[in-house]
């Protein structure tokens, strides 16, 4: 029987200290480009290019993700196929005999 792979984990505090530290950093941006001393256009596209900033680091988050999953599914079928062949391997059987 083979060893389970350690799976990683995630603790609820690390999980939670990364909330709250994207909460509180888009929170003190978006204070600071409220309390600018410009024009509303001016904190409208600053306020816009957050938001694009933001969504795009969601989306980049997600392919790197969806990347490490990929490869460690295609390392475990490789995995499986070379269980699965040196299972079946017979060392001690001789061909065209």
């Amino acid at each position: 029987m083979k060893p389970k792979p350690i799976q990683p984990t995630m603790t609820a505090a690390y999980y939670a200290q990364c909330v709250i530290s994207f909460g509180l950093a888009l929170t003190t941006v978006a204070a600071g480009i409220a309390y600018l001393p410009v024009n509303p256009w001016v904190r409208a596209f600053l306020a816009v290019g957050v938001m694009y900033t933001v969504t795009s680091a969601f989306a980049l988050a997600k392919c790197v993700r969806d990347r490490q999953e990929l490869d460690s599914m295609s390392t475990r079928v490789d995995q499986a196929r070379l269980e699965k062949l040196l299972s079946e391997h017979d060392p001690y059987k001789v061909d065209g005999v």
